[in-house]
């Protein structure tokens, strides 16, 4: 029997793929505005949501960042949409993030639009990128696959209006229905501290309608809400399930990125519920360093909830052999005393991004030796704090072996010192290179070549085959019939 209080709902479409493949610029196409030109290195630092209207069917859109810093939020993303659009540079195919948003999308188990863009290039061969796809398990309808490819050019807005109405049909077919009187639950899209309105929050409410005055509560934080914008910051009264709305200081603190909401009946409901969550929640163990490691303390500060994810999953991941990551704090908002007082204390660096500082707070880091290392791109704070480990690791010996002398006379004996004749059986003897002493097969000594002499002149170097004369420096005595083994070492500095 059907639920007669089940309404159809606008479709939550998460947008994905690889860095520069166009997918901010698809969506600044299809709700005429230019976002793009103001993001940072040109690439989308945060989750953002929007809803368009098309011939009276509205779609909300999730922007989900491009570049590998950002798998967790892409991962996010695509667990928050209903269909997600793959979209794919028509010209350069299928490339390392694409695969990892075609992962996504398989584990979210939702229904996905090829949308392969820039096809107004002249190396455009949209053809070839489906052969590709199939190599991914990705069989699209004109390989004998069920999911649908739509061509388009995001800069020209040629096929825009084919892909709406695809994503109207993949939305009819997946029955998108939920019940409007039921309270409103949703999913927190993003979050950050605004130094003006406070805890400023985006969200999607999926069931029941959201009005402002109604109480909501994550796991981690709730608070009543005060008051209610459109993603263009339009005054809005309430929510409908599937409209994203920016709520500015109505929580307690920053919620977390991903976290699910829930309308309760008030504030003393919601914080009973977050205390439970908190009496159930495991303890987090502290991180064991060795002691004779070489430890790199960071703090942390950034604008949003979603970049602090980001940045902390990325500076983890980053190889920890010869030097340890210790995270000492990771927080939303400006930096303050604490945070340079913290880094001082413990010899840190403060990575900051997209986070305001005030000029004495400045000085007072450079005064009190704390580096802080800022950046707009994720990207680039990463690669600087690898540029730092790479500082901070020891530099590695690198022994080359380079050839074998066959001991046949002894000529000098004196004081750690001797000169020996002798044939070069395998590569080349060098002078200034080091030697090990073999004697039945095994080593009894080692020391260095001083100098080669070939027809009673002096060389630098002789090949294989050719005898000469050799003055060794070493404790171990050389005698008749030893192999010397030639090497030579050099430092090399390692890098992660």
């Amino acid at each position: 029997m059907k639920d007669k209080n089940l309404k159809k709902r606008p479709p939550v479409v998460t947008i994905l793929g690889h860095i520069d493949h166009g997918k901010t610029t698809l969506l600044d196409k299809i709700r005429k505005t230019e976002i793009a030109e103001d993001e940072s290195g040109g690439i989308t630092q945060h989750i953002g949501a929007y809803q368009i209207e098309h011939s009276g069917d509205k779609i909300t859109f999730i922007d989900t960042p491009g570049h590998e810093a950002f798998s967790a939020m892409r991962r996010r993303g695509a667990k928050t949409g209903d269909i997600a659009i793959l979209v794919i540079d028509s010209a350069e195919g299928v490339k390392t993030q694409t695969i990892e948003a075609i992962k996504y999308i398989k584990e979210a188990k939702i229904p996905m639009i090829v949308a392969l863009n820039k096809i107004d290039k002249n190396k455009a061969t949209p053809e070839k990128i489906k052969g590709e796809l199939v190599k991914e398990d990705v069989l699209v309808e004109k390989m004998g696959g069920e999911i649908p490819t739509v061509e388009i050019s995001a800069k020209t807005g040629e096929g825009i209006d084919d892909l709406i109405e695809v994503i109207l049909l993949v939305a009819e077919m997946e029955e998108l229905k939920t019940n409007y009187k039921v309270k409103a639950s949703g999913v927190v899209v993003e979050s950050f501290l605004d130094d003006q309105r406070g805890p400023t929050v985006t969200l999607i409410p999926f069931d029941g309608v959201l009005k402002k005055g109604d109480v909501v509560g994550t796991n981690s934080t709730c608070g009543k809400i005060k008051r209610i914008e459109s993603f263009r910051g339009k005054k809005l009264e309430k929510v409908l399930p599937s409209q994203p709305a920016f709520l500015p200081g109505s929580f307690s603190k920053v919620p977390k990125v991903g976290e699910k909401f829930e309308v309760y009946e008030d504030k003393k409901e919601a914080l009973q519920c977050i205390r439970e969550l908190e009496r159930n929640k495991k303890k987090i163990k502290k991180k064991k360093i060795p002691t004779n490691k070489k430890v790199l303390n960071l703090v942390i500060k950034t604008d949003v909830v979603g970049s602090k994810e980001a940045i902390v999953d990325m500076v983890e991941a980053l190889p920890q052999d010869d030097v340890a990551i210790n995270i000492l704090r990771a927080e939303v908002g400006e930096i303050k005393n604490s945070d340079i007082e913290l880094a001082e204390a413990s010899d840190a660096i403060l990575l900051s991004f997209r986070t305001k500082s005030k000029s004495n707070l400045k000085k007072l880091a450079d005064k009190r030796g704390v580096k802080i290392v800022s950046s707009d791109v994720i990207y680039e704070l990463i690669e600087k704090v690898r540029k730092i480990i790479n500082l901070m690791m020891e530099p590695e010996e690198i022994r080359e072996d380079i050839g074998k002398f066959k001991v046949l006379a002894l000529f000098l004996d004196k004081k750690k010192r001797q000169i020996v004749g002798g044939k070069v059986i395998d590569g080349e003897a060098k002078a200034g290179a080091l030697l090990e002493i073999i004697r039945d097969k095994e080593k009894v000594g080692e020391g260095k070549i001083i100098n080669l002499k070939r027809q009673e002149k002096d060389v630098d170097r002789v090949p294989q085959g050719e005898q000469c004369g050799m003055l060794y420096e070493g404790k171990a005595d050389i005698e008749e019939g030893d192999t010397l083994k030639i090497f030579k070492t050099e430092k090399r500095k390692n890098k992660i």
